[in-house]
């Protein structure tokens, strides 16, 4: 399967921001899956609390059928992350998944919801309802995750278990500038490693794609966030396929053999030896 991996910066309006999409889009014509950044129409509006910004969740039916639209006149099968409005006071951080004739072929709302500094999502969104389902299309399973969800084994186990044939991370995650060069690394290497890990444990390719650029909040309070970029690709070993630079914007284009899964899962037959009989205490918050 050809993925593309669509790396990109806010262009300081809705408007540009869709249309460089659209372009780069265009320029990865030859793939089978493109996946888009978190919140990719617009600028990361979760640095701060502001109620202004649920009016970015509106015209949600016109977003759904322009990105259908998208994806049938490229023929590729589309991840996009938009803000959906469900109801008055309610919404949600959804990934839809657009077949290739443009139908829409399964949705996926963001179920872990960070609350840090810069990272204001618990304000906007409420956690998805949807559960751990991986959405069918011609290209195979998508186990689709947004963000926060990658720091978490039990959901990439759950989308395994579920036939997940890879798991797909759109995301949106960068540094401080105010951290030491020794602290960017840190964290950069750790988001990284856990999601090898999650490639490695469940023997799926790992597909993340992340933003680039500084943002700045709309407000002025906060000093920003400088996105790291770093969109990788790991095959079902753990082996890396495709990493990106800290500040290059483009579509990114690489080949995952689908068969590997199988090959590796033959040789480290992890599910096998799971003992399911003595997880239970998972579902618990902490064992005193």
């Amino acid at each position: 399967m050809k993925v593309a991996l669509i790396q990109q910066e806010f262009k300081g309006s809705r408007e540009e921001t869709i249309n460089r999409t659209l372009e780069l889009i265009k320029e990865a014509k030859e793939a089978d899956l493109v996946v888009l950044q978190e919140l990719h129409e617009d600028r990361y509006f979760c640095i701060s609390e502001n109620v202004e910004n649920f009016k970015l969740a509106e015209d949600l039916d016109k977003k759904v059928e322009f990105w259908g639209e998208v994806a049938k006149e490229n023929e590729v099968v589309l991840v996009t992350t938009l803000f959906e409005k469900r109801a008055v006071g309610l919404y949600h951080n959804t990934a839809f998944v657009f077949e290739k004739d443009g139908s829409l072929a399964g949705k996926y709302r963001k179920m872990h919801i960070p609350d840090d500094p810069g990272f204001y999502e618990k304000f906007y969104f409420t956690p998805g309802d949807l559960g751990f389902k991986p959405i069918e299309t011609s290209v195979g399973k998508l186990g689709v995750l947004i963000c926060w969800d990658q720091w978490f084994p039990e959901a990439s186990r759950l989308m395994s278990l579920a036939g997940a044939e890879v798991l797909i991370y759109p995301t949106a995650i960068g540094w401080f500038d105010s951290d030491s060069e020794e602290e960017k690394q840190r964290q950069l290497e750790s988001w990284v490693a856990v999601q090898r890990g999650h490639s490695v444990a469940n023997a799926l390719p790992v597909v993340t794609v992340n933003r680039v650029g500084f943002e700045k909040d709309s407000s002025g309070c906060l000093d920003g966030i400088r996105f790291w970029g770093n969109s990788f690709v790991f095959d079902g070993g753990g082996s890396e396929l495709l990493r990106c630079d800290s500040k290059s914007e483009g579509a990114f284009m690489i080949d995952i053999d689908m068969q590997k899964s199988k090959e590796i899962r033959d040789i480290w037959p992890f599910l096998r030896d799971r003992r399911i009989d003595s997880y239970g205490d998972l579902t618990k918050r902490y064992i005193d």
